[in-house]
């Protein structure tokens, strides 16, 4: 029976559940960390009330491709992504994971997490103990990151792995999946993972394939060798009996331009022999480190930080370069190490992957402070403010399911990014008449407006539009959570379903 007197009900609001289904008047009652009831609740009584009148009831947005590893420990109140209405960030993308990793002198320059002092978990396991031990504020899944697993095991990044490198490897990543890591990601258009051949990565996915984890990929090329790439990655996902899911699928250059005529069928076709996801972010300019090899294909370059020259930090790379009397080839050689924002995409191509339907939403913000990008703090109601509300590119219920239920499902999240009675209460009520991001280039942690109130397992970590300092999130291990995603001889609806 369902109870009547609740620890917090939400009432009148206008309920988006995450499945895509069409809203609907309701209230929504909380007891502990779950939802215990949904509609018409006028008879019962809670302790905290909330009048959600004119406002969406939404499930808790979850971050499909974060790099929150560190800022989870460092900066607790995860205020960049609760103010955003996320509850969920998935860790350890494009390679590049927290954990496991044995403390050292120095690690490369393209480790970008944050503070260096916080590469200090052998294993997943530890990582998740900290987090067991001292909350933040939103969950976190965490993905193993090549990168890391290099790090460790390979005495020279520069080559491919030996096949004693690739056993040592293995094991570890089965060690990591064991202790509740949702799967493996890599970043092979990175220094510490562009010279992992095929065979390696193939070697080390099929680990995640048999444990039934995901694999997520920042492909090898994103520009001039775009569509290889592409091929690769589709290619270890059949090798290795592994779900793909593509990170911030985007083409860069010019001559890429309007490559969603090809990529997108290309990725149907996939989807129809295998599991395939993708996530893009709302934006038509990326960043990430300065690296020669990244400025050659973007119209514009803008330095966020360099270590050796520190003054050039908020400036064009061209200006620079120009000031130099060198090309802007030399000019990140003269930068690096440091960061930069890349304007380098097409965006209809950007509103074309956005409509897709397969894809999930990803912020793919550095929390370091190195590289400031608006996506860390505005994605999710740039997505509802600008796509949905002023473009009107689809509907608040589309959105929302890409935001949530979409990726609950593509990383097995049982009970989460969803609004149903015995779900985890991990919720968000925006205003859909002001939701927007705020954040720009220049202004880069700029807050958003319109997120009024957001839980996370059941607690408030935000209301009225303010931090409460409530620290309620919870490392989500697969073991408990993920629902089996392997391989063996899937019915084409389940493939296209993934």
């Amino acid at each position: 029976m369902i109870p009547t007197q609740h620890d917090i009900l939400i009432r009148h609001g206008l309920v988006i559940d995450g499945s895509g289904a069409k809203r609907l008047p309701a209230d929504l009652a909380i007891d502990g960390d779950r939802i215990t009831a949904l509609g018409d609740l006028a008879g019962h009584r809670a302790r905290t009330e909330i009048d959600a009148t004119g406002l969406i009831v939404a499930p808790g947005f979850i971050d499909a491709h974060a790099h929150d590893d560190i800022a989870l420990l460092d900066q607790p109140d995860m205020r960049m992504k609760v103010s955003q209405g996320c509850t969920t960030v998935i860790v350890g993308n494009c390679g590049f994971s927290a954990a496991p990793l044995t403390p050292r002198e120095t690690y490369p320059d393209d480790f970008l997490l944050g503070d260096e002092s916080w590469y200090r978990f052998p294993r997943i396991a530890d990582y998740f103990a900290h987090l067991d031990h001292q909350p933040a504020a939103v969950n976190a899944a965490a993905l193993v990151g090549h990168a890391a697993l290099r790090a460790e095991s390979v005495g020279d990044l520069t080559r491919p792995a030996t096949p004693a490198e690739i056993a040592q490897m293995r094991a570890r990543l089965e060690e990591a999946l064991a202790d509740g890591a949702i799967g493996f990601s890599t970043g092979l258009e990175y220094p510490s993972s562009r010279a992992a051949d095929t065979g390696e990565i193939v070697a080390l996915a099929e680990i995640a394939g048999k444990a039934g984890a995901v694999y997520t990929t920042h492909t090898r090329n994103y520009d001039h060798h775009f569509r290889e790439a592409l091929d690769e990655a589709l290619e270890i996902g059949r090798r290795a009996a592994v779900p793909v899911v593509l990170s911030h699928h985007q083409g860069d250059g010019p001559e890429n331009a309007g490559h969603v005529a090809w990529s997108l069928p290309r990725i149907d076709e996939a989807r129809n022999a295998q599991p395939v996801g993708l996530d893009v972010y709302p934006y038509n300019a990326a960043a990430t480190i300065i690296d020669p090899v990244f400025v050659l294909s973007a119209a514009r370059v803008l330095i966020n930080s360099s270590q050796p020259h520190p003054e050039m930090a908020g400036r064009e790379l061209d200006e620079i370069a120009a000031e130099w009397s060198i090309d802007r080839e030399a000019a990140a050689v003269k930068l690096s190490p440091g960061g930069a924002i890349y304007f380098c995409q097409d965006e209809q191509d950007v509103q074309a992957i956005l409509t897709y339907p397969p894809t999930m939403i990803g912020s793919d913000g550095l929390p370091g402070g190195e590289i400031n990008h608006p996506r860390l703090w505005g994605s999710f109601p740039r997505v509802l403010g600008h796509y949905v509300r002023e473009l009107g590119l689809f509907d608040l219920e589309t959105a929302i399911h890409k935001m949530t239920g979409l990726t609950a499902k593509r990383f097995g999240l049982i009970d989460r990014g969803k609004l149903a009675e015995g779900a985890y209460a991990d919720v968000t009520v925006f205003d859909p008449d002001v939701v927007i991001d705020r954040a720009t280039f220049t202004a880069p942690s700029a807050e958003s407006l319109g997120i009024q109130h957001v839980l996370v397992n059941g607690a408030f970590v935000w209301r009225d539009s303010k931090p409460t300092g409530a620290r309620s999130g919870r490392p989500l291990k697969r073991e408990t959570r993920l629902a089996s995603l392997t391989l063996s001889q899937p019915h084409v609806t389940e493939i296209a379903d993934f």
